[in-house]
């Protein structure tokens, strides 16, 4: 039986993303996240560019929509935490894309927009 948050879990489970667009945040070009899913709870992790290591907790919120709480250690030794909320998609190819709306909580200010991609084998 498909539940409202099937499709999020056949969308990001044991998937990774890398960086389409993220102009005033952190991660970049070779930041790698990995999600995991169970039932309605969302865990991750991610690293690579600037990001030495982060973690991510979150839930599904709707059909097509979910919320995250990030932080992480750059290279520069920064301590950063944050919010998200986001929406899963599907591009013209096929791939998992995750479009954010995100602000920082600890060690920066400000906030912004950013989007993500599936990495395909």
């Amino acid at each position: 039986m498909e539940t409202p948050f099937s499709q999020i879990s056949e969308r990001l489970h044991n998937r990774r993303f890398t960086v389409a667009g993220n102009t005033h945040g952190v991660s970049g070009a070779g930041t790698v996240f990995h999600y995991e899913v169970e039932g309605d709870a969302i865990s991750g992790t991610y690293q690579g560019g600037r990001i030495r290591t982060g973690q991510q907790v979150g839930r599904v919120t709707g059909a097509d929509t979910i919320e995250l709480l990030f932080q992480c250690l750059t290279t520069e030794g920064e301590m950063l935490a944050g919010w998200s909320r986001g929406t899963v998609g599907v591009d013209h190819a096929g791939r998992t894309t995750l479009a954010f709306v995100w602000g920082w909580l600890s060690g920066a200010s400000g906030g912004g927009e950013s989007s993500y991609v599936e990495v395909v084998a």
